[in-house]
């Protein structure tokens, strides 16, 4: 049986049809097995494929010009979804002409397009942005939400808890991944309700180990990339925030290493000496190396490239969108939601047992 194809929406990103192109002949040399469906300016499509013979023998090009802008709002790109080249990526995840849709474009309107196409998953109230960051184990962690919501209560945390172990279990290959929920503490007493709410909801539904995960309550944002949490779960206000904390962090040590190895002459003789270590510094924080976010939840797969990934940037992230659809994301998902059960969620996004409570007087017991 043939693996299901993947859209590409070439006119998104900064650079557009020559970087998605070439990211996407990159990717199919592991995954040689998969079509792809291009979706853009078929004359700029069909220039770019003659520098990738192979990737042109498995393309079919779907032609349009009109694009999302980068600052359109996504009410607005909603109404173009039919005509521009990120609608109609997803719309071939909706008529299953492709099993998966990959664009660098508008990510609120890509979000909202996914959304409004292909619907949320039976027992997901919310879909969730998923990414990968590196850490300083051999393994990565994934992060959600990092913005389709800005807002979460305790079951729709549960459910990505649930979504982001699914996620881990295929792109890090753990059997049952570590999942802890951020949180300003990681005493039982600390945080908002909805966390504690959370907590309470995951222990009950991981104790009879049904769960193809480990929850171990709280981490706090310093803790993210210390590679001991393998699922990061959080709303998507708070993750956002983080995530942009910890690119600015990075590209913060980047410069200042910069900086220091120019300042003087002993400084650039030292970086000649450091040179190896350095590059294996730059290796592991740059972004291309952990390209492709994910909307988990919805009824097909949806990969957004960050808008100035170069190619292999983009590689990563359609060889990310074809591990999921190799490993059936969305069918591990629904099996580990009919485990969970309505049961162990509660009613109304209640626990089914009472959440440890903060003590009185104590100031931090919310955030």
């Amino acid at each position: 049986m043939s693996l299901p194809r993947i859209a590409v929406d070439a006119m998104g990103g900064d650079e557009g049809v020559r970087v998605m192109v070439e990211g996407a002949a990159l990717a199919r040399r592991d995954h040689d097995k998969f079509k792809f469906l291009l979706v853009g300016d078929g004359k700029r499509i069909e220039a770019a494929l003659a520098n990738h013979p192979n990737l042109r023998a498995a393309s079919e090009i779907l032609h349009c010009d009109d694009v999302v802008g980068g600052d359109e709002l996504p009410s607005k790109a909603i109404r173009r979804a039919k005509t521009t080249s990120m609608g109609l990526a997803v719309n071939a995840v909706k008529t299953g002409d492709a099993g998966a849709a990959v664009s660098a474009g508008n990510t609120g309107a890509l979000m909202a397009m996914s959304k409004l196409a292909l619907r949320t998953m039976p027992g997901i109230d919310r879909p969730a942005l998923a990414a990968i960051m590196p850490t300083l184990q051999a393994h990565d962690v994934v992060m959600l939400d990092l913005g389709a919501n800005t807002e979460a209560d305790a079951r729709n945390l549960v459910q990505y808890a649930v979504m982001g172990a699914a996620y881990s279990r295929i792109v890090n290959g753990f059997e049952r991944p570590v999942v802890r929920l951020l949180n300003i503490g990681t005493e039982e007493i600390k945080g908002t309700e909805e966390l504690r709410d959370a907590a309470a909801m995951l222990i009950a539904a991981s104790a009879d180990g049904g769960l193809a995960l480990q929850f171990d309550g709280f981490v706090e944002s310093d803790k993210i990339n210390r590679g001991e949490t393998h699922v990061v779960v959080t709303d998507g206000f708070s993750g956002n925030i983080a995530l942009k904390a910890i690119e600015g962090s990075a590209r913060f040590v980047t410069d200042l290493l910069r900086q220091a190895f120019t300042s003087s002459l002993r400084s650039k003789i030292g970086f000649l000496v450091s040179r190896p270590a350095t590059e294996l510094l730059k290796h592991h924080l740059d972004p291309n190396n952990h390209n492709g976010a994910v909307f988990l939840g919805l009824n097909g797969v949806v990969v957004k490239s960050h808008g100035s990934a170069n190619a292999k940037g983009v590689a990563h992230a359609v060889a990310v969108t074809a591990r999921l659809l190799e490993n059936k994301l969305t069918q591990r998902i629904a099996e580990d939601l009919a485990r969970l059960g309505e049961k162990a969620l509660g009613r109304n996004g209640r626990p089914p047992a009472a959440a440890p409570q903060a003590s009185e007087g104590d100031s931090e017991a919310t955030a």
